[in-house]
């Protein structure tokens, strides 16, 4: 059975009508806010005349690093190890494939939300042998109260950019018709953002501990974008 012509559904007109015009807007919000996370790459190396050796002290300088991490107790929200390797070094001379020594390495990831903790932690581990630490990278939580204020004010930005329409018109607003989402915020990424990385460290321990780094959180910025549109009484052109 045919739908008959008259019946069958219309699409909304995206201009409105002179009864209804319409106002289509963009609100935008930016805002910039004090990191909430900072980010560590430790990379821990180990070397051996044998497998079993490089294996065995790998083992050892992982343990002493996660050890020295643990201490700093709630400072570490977040604790992972990463990959983790044991490789052989061919002699660069000489015929036949000739294992010079093995090198090891295994990654780990420290999250803190302490920052003074921070510049302590960073200085002692990269006072460890073959230990190189690379960061901070910071960042917000996925949840931070920063994006949805950032959100809040793009709206509020769209109702008084409408509105400012309106009033130009000698008219006010009627309704909302639409609010589009079209990317609320740019979350931090974690690669390195320019100022926001500190030197990587990879050195032999010394006879007297380093002083702790002094590390100055960088800034976090927060985009919210929304497109709005709105119905409103009809102006009065002529």
């Amino acid at each position: 059975m045919t739908t008959p012509p008259s019946e069958e559904p219309q699409p909304a007109v995206p201009y409105g009508t002179p009864d209804a015009p319409r106002i289509a807007v963009r609100g935008e919000a930016h805002l910039e806010v004090d990191p909430e996370i900072a980010r560590i790459g430790v990379t821990v190396a180990s070397r051996g005349k044998d497998r079993r050796s490089a294996l065995d002290d790998l083992t050892r300088r992982n343990t002493t690093a996660l050890d020295l991490i643990k201490t700093y107790g709630d400072a570490v929200e977040r604790l992972e190890t990463g990959s983790f390797s044991i490789t052989p070094q061919l002699k660069e001379h000489g015929r036949g494939e000739r294992i010079h020594a093995y090198h090891g390495r295994v990654h780990i990831t420290a999250e803190l939300t302490d920052f003074t903790a921070l510049g302590e932690l960073t200085t002692r581990l990269a006072d460890l042998d073959l230990t190189r630490v690379d960061g901070p990278w910071w960042a917000l939580r996925p949840d931070s109260p920063a994006h949805r204020q950032a959100r809040q004010q793009a709206v509020r930005e769209a109702v008084q950019r409408a509105r400012e329409y309106a009033e130009a018109l000698g008219t006010t607003l009627a309704a909302l018709v639409e609010l589009a989402d079209i990317g609320a915020e740019d979350a931090p990424v974690y690669p390195a953002v320019a100022g926001s990385r500190m030197r990587s460290a990879a050195y032999a321990a010394e006879d007297t501990a380093a002083a702790p780094l002094d590390l100055e959180p960088q800034r976090q910025r927060v985009h919210a974008q929304v497109n709005a549109r709105f119905t409103m009484a009809p102006p009065q052109l002529s």
